[in-house]
């Protein structure tokens, strides 16, 4: 089946892509200026997104907000996760001010949430999230994924995300969680 996809980033795509599985066929949408992200929570802003996006596929689209909530900073970076640092701030940006934030705190606790909306001609037909619980550690450790993964450390791995293959991530992520449960219902309508 032939689903738009709403992101421009590479490793988000990776992931849909691998958490739909195969008979999907994810296309990104280009060639449109981008949506602003102006919601309160992960939610508003993937309906925001998905309903912005759709008037402009001749199909089925998702759009996904996600990002990282660490329990002592009262759920920040949350929906302001990308621009942790400021408006076009790299992952290495937003880690660094991250571990700032946190040096000195012993609750590390932490998750992940995506949240993904799909939409038809500019109207939500549906959401779905995903959430997965971790800690925050100081050291950066692996080299997959993106963003906060190389700080994010999954205890039933024992490891960070950074340091966990794909696959074995996408089983247990927020936004393969998220992908998973947009499958299902799409395989029910």
């Amino acid at each position: 089946m032939k689903l738009y996809c709403a992101t421009s980033n590479p490793g988000k795509l990776r992931e849909f892509r691998l958490a739909a599985g195969a008979g999907w066929e994810l296309v990104p949408l280009t060639g449109v200026p981008p949506c602003e992200e102006t919601g309160e929570t992960f939610e508003e802003n993937a309906r925001q997104k998905a309903e912005y996006y759709s008037r402009h596929s001749d199909g089925l689209l998702f759009a996904e907000d996600s990002g990282l909530a660490v329990d002592a900073l009262g759920g920040a970076p949350g929906v302001r996760s990308a621009r942790f640092a400021g408006d076009g701030a790299s992952d290495a940006e937003n880690n660094r001010l991250l571990i700032e934030r946190v040096r000195g705190v012993e609750d590390r606790t932490a998750r992940y949430v995506a949240v993904i909306a799909v939409a038809e001609a500019g109207k939500t037909l549906g959401t779905f999230r995903g959430e997965v619980k971790g800690v925050i550690i100081d050291d950066a450790r692996g080299s997959n994924g993106f963003g906060y993964d190389p700080h994010f450390f999954y205890p039933p791995f024992g490891c960070t995300f950074a340091e966990a293959s794909p696959e074995q991530k996408v089983q247990v992520s927020h936004r393969g969680r998220a992908v998973a449960a947009m499958v299902d219902w799409l395989k029910r309508t």
